[in-house]
């Protein structure tokens, strides 16, 4: 019976809601001691010994012991129907649950499954929902109850559902967090306004709470009053320089301030610093998308293709990897430069030779593999101080010649570098700055220019040179010789 119970528990990992499983669970169920014994709680288990004890709980008449262990799957793996079976959508669990028991356990829920929630995980959550909603019917205004289930209304999409539940939550008992909640709730519904006013009230019941503070800057910018936000970002900075939210924030708001750059590497560096955080932030991600070389590489016709210093046939294995690992996106330069590191595996010249393959001479789009190649070289020899370093060398060696593509890629690789690695700035922004004064007027100008946004350390002379640049139309290249001709119009005809 053990290995059969270890031989379900691995089947109902894979397919939670399949009949057969549960058929044999409910035979494991009628067993003396209802097959319990098979499923004993321990402190590191399988997601499915964990979610067979939750149902075989269930069949004993205990499903309120069971949604805990359902839940903490969710967490886990919210794409999968771990409580898509009838006894979690059954009244009676609505009913037998203590509210209070419920609405942790929904709040672990949501700190698992993220706002909101991950796209095509509705269906497979929504059972949770539906069990607030008996819980809600049978125990009436339990404060915290509604205030969880608003909490995971909002993050399924379940917007008015999520007002009204935080609504009565804070009516049913005002409080901070109940503030919150309805705050957030009329966030999603994109009632701003309301949504301010509930978060003030949060902060008049907790004025040490900082991270009310940032929700509150935030709401402000997004009305539109970022000079408001910025100072309840500095109000908050006053008190605790470190605090996550509010640093998070307040680079973000700066950013979108003035577009400089140097808001986002500050950032950058507060992440690095700071590993420990307690929250998951996206700031950095989210300024960093879409924006060239922040989040990816340009749109627009790929320059020359570039020649390679090493003429040599890379290894099957060096190319595969770096077929591995090229994108045209990444979340931010960190990213890029964390994503790379598996590139330390190929030996440089074949990095280098790389760049003449023909799978990246040969493209008629940009794919990336010059980048990620150039990236890889980072990772060689990066216990050797930067300014002597062969990586650096190799680097500055692409650099020769009119812009293509491998001078392009070897740039942002310095300028990643640079992003990493506060000691290397100065170095980079040198050598961007002379880059541009070089292109300045050249057809290679606006993607020198591009690069130059996304250095860090640049002087304010030389990011407003980048900057004008960029503003000034690109003027398509004219195919073969124009030949004027007189307009004459027709007769009758209206010249305007």
């Amino acid at each position: 019976m053990a290995d059969a119970a270890g031989h379900l528990a691995g089947a109902l990992a894979c397919a939670p809601t399949m009949p057969e499983i549960h058929e044999l669970l409910s035979r494991l169920a009628a067993t003396a001691g209802g097959g319990l014994d098979l499923y004993p709680a321990e402190p590191y288990e399988t997601v499915g010994r964990a979610v067979a004890r939750a149902h075989l709980l269930a069949a004993a008449g205990r499903p309120e012991d069971g949604l805990p262990l359902l839940a903490q799957a969710s967490g886990s793996h919210p794409d999968l129907a771990w409580a898509g079976v009838p006894w979690v959508s059954d009244p009676v669990l609505g009913t037998r649950i203590d509210p209070g028991l419920l609405a942790r356990t929904v709040m672990r829920l949501c700190t698992a499954v993220g706002d909101p929630a991950p796209a095509g995980t509705s269906a497979a959550l929504a059972p949770y929902l539906t069990v607030v909603r008996n819980a809600v019917a049978a125990h009436g205004e339990q404060a915290m109850l509604l205030g969880a289930g608003s909490a995971l209304a909002r993050r399924l999409g379940e917007v008015r559902l999520a007002v009204e539940w935080a609504a009565r939550g804070a009516k049913a008992q005002p409080s901070k967090l109940g503030e919150i909640w309805l705050g957030y709730a009329y966030r999603s519904a994109g009632r701003m306004p309301e949504a301010l006013a509930a978060l003030r009230r949060a902060v008049a019941y907790d004025p040490d709470d900082l991270s009310v503070y940032a929700d509150v800057a935030a709401t402000l910018a997004d009305l539109d009053r970022l000079d408001e936000a910025l100072r309840w970002t500095e109000l908050a900075l006053e008190r605790d320089p470190d605090f996550d939210c509010v640093v998070h924030t307040a680079h973000r708001l700066r950013h979108r301030a003035d577009g400089d750059v140097a808001h986002l590497v500050a950032l950058a560096d507060f992440v690095r610093d700071h590993p420990d955080d307690a929250h998951e932030h996206t700031d950095l991600e989210e300024c960093c998308r879409e924006t060239p070389w922040l989040g990816g590489m340009p749109a627009g016709a790929p320059l020359p293709p570039g020649r390679a210093p090493v003429n040599a046939e890379p290894s099957a294995d060096a190319v595969r990897r770096l077929l591995r690992v090229a994108t045209t996106s990444w979340a931010h330069p960190p990213a890029a430069y964390d994503r790379a590191l598996g590139l330390v595996l190929v030996e440089p010249w074949e990095l280098l030779a790389l760049l003449a393959h023909p799978s990246v001479t040969e493209a008629r789009q940009p794919t990336g593999l010059e980048v990620w190649a150039c990236l890889g070289l980072l990772h060689h020899g990066s216990e050797e101080p930067w300014l002597d370093s062969s990586r650096r060398r190799l680097l500055l060696g692409l650099l020769d010649g009119d812009l293509d593509r491998v001078t392009q890629a070897a740039l942002f690789a310095l300028i990643t570098y640079a992003w990493v690695d506060p000691e290397a700035r100065a170095d980079v922004a040198a050598v961007v700055a002379g880059r541009l004064n070089e292109t300045a007027s050249g057809p290679s100008a606006r993607a020198v220019a591009e690069l130059a946004l996304a250095a860090p350390g640049l002087d304010r002379p030389t990011r407003e040179l980048a900057a004008a640049t960029i503003r000034v139309p690109a003027v398509p290249r004219q195919r073969g010789r124009i030949v004027w001709r007189r307009f004459t119009p027709k007769r009758g005809s209206n010249p305007r």
